[in-house]
């Protein structure tokens, strides 16, 4: 914990996004002085800062990660101890329609922030919000931070590339550098894109007496499900040690894509069967049929342990649906 008079200050890039609002909080209760970037900071609702009650709590400003003059203006005015990449296109599925926007986004995003803290020479903390997607299918296997890389989509090559960037920085100009590789994790701010959040609302409003039937894309992919307040508590985590690194954030648990659906479902008393179909009008060009992670690292030198797997995960989410 921070004394008040001498505050740590954080600044997150894409804080409206779920992450970026679970992380104000938890750095907001540890004391930190807290600064967040949006595109344009004047006209975003930041409707999730504003669900957990800490918008006005946060100092606010715009910042476009590919323009590298707004990044370093962001920099000179927040003055953070640690900095948090956590903006940028987020969406696989969208990274197929928008591969140019997406590969920008993440990658010049990154690089901007990198150069930004090298040509300031200043002592700032960079953690990057890397991926799982990166690993590609992993063959029924759990990745650690020795895998090798091998993209399936526009997104997960972006997310390489910023990965190694961010690897690159570390070891030619020694910056503290690391590269948070989370599996996927969700939670009630999830926007309805996602098919976790589709999922949740759809067997919500069914069970309240909807007669519509949900359409999925592949319901065999199997994914390492964790719940996201706890892994933002990781991200901060990695920026205390006093060297930087790369760490796996996972529950280390595979289920499909099915048995999500089922647990959903069966939450609030209905047969999942009798709902939903596999449309493969909704399958990606390509995709990802397991993915899976060893958090082993994480547990020996952060001493951060999942603690909600899917099943607590889908009833997570199902509770805190507002009626």
């Amino acid at each position: 914990m921070n004394t008040t008079a001498n505050p740590k200050k954080a600044l997150i890039c894409g804080i409206g996004g779920q992450d970026g609002a679970y992380l104000t909080q938890l750095l907001l209760a540890k004391g930190y002085q807290v600064w967040g970037t949006s595109r344009d900071a004047q006209m975003s609702s930041f409707n999730n800062l504003r669900a957990l009650g800490v918008k006005e709590r946060v100092n606010l400003l715009s910042m476009a990660p590919t323009d590298f003059r707004s990044v370093l203006s962001a920099l000179k005015r927040s003055d953070p101890d640690e900095v948090f990449f956590l903006a940028a296109q987020s969406s696989v599925g969208l990274s197929f329609d928008q591969p140019a926007e997406t590969l920008e986004s993440i990658s010049s995003g990154t690089l901007n922030l990198l150069e930004a803290m090298r040509f300031l020479s200043k002592p700032i903390k960079f953690y990057h919000a890397s991926s799982s997607e990166c690993f590609g299918d992993l063959g029924q296997q759990a990745a650690t931070e020795d895998t090798p890389f091998r993209p399936r989509s526009p997104y997960a090559v972006a997310k390489a590339s910023a990965h190694w960037l961010v690897s690159n920085y570390r070891e030619a100009y020694g910056l503290f550098a690391c590269n948070g590789i989370l599996f996927n994790h969700e939670s009630p701010l999830r926007p309805e894109r996602f098919v976790t959040q589709k999922i949740v609302y759809a067997a919500h409003r069914i069970a309240r007496g909807s007669t519509e039937r949900l359409a999925l894309g592949r319901l065999d992919i199997v994914r390492d499900w964790g719940w996201a307040p706890e892994y933002v508590d990781a991200m901060w985590r990695m920026m205390q040690k006093d060297k930087s690194d790369d760490y796996i954030i996972a529950t280390g648990e595979a289920n499909s894509l099915q048995d999500f659906v089922a647990e959903t479902f069966a939450v609030v008393g209905l047969n999942w069967k009798e709902h939903v179909d596999s449309d493969r009008a909704l399958f990606r060009p390509t995709d990802i049929s397991w993915s899976q992670g060893n958090p082993e690292k994480a547990a020996r030198q952060l001493g951060w342990t999942a603690t909600v797997r899917m099943r607590g995960m889908a009833a997570r989410m199902m509770q805190q649906i507002k009626v």
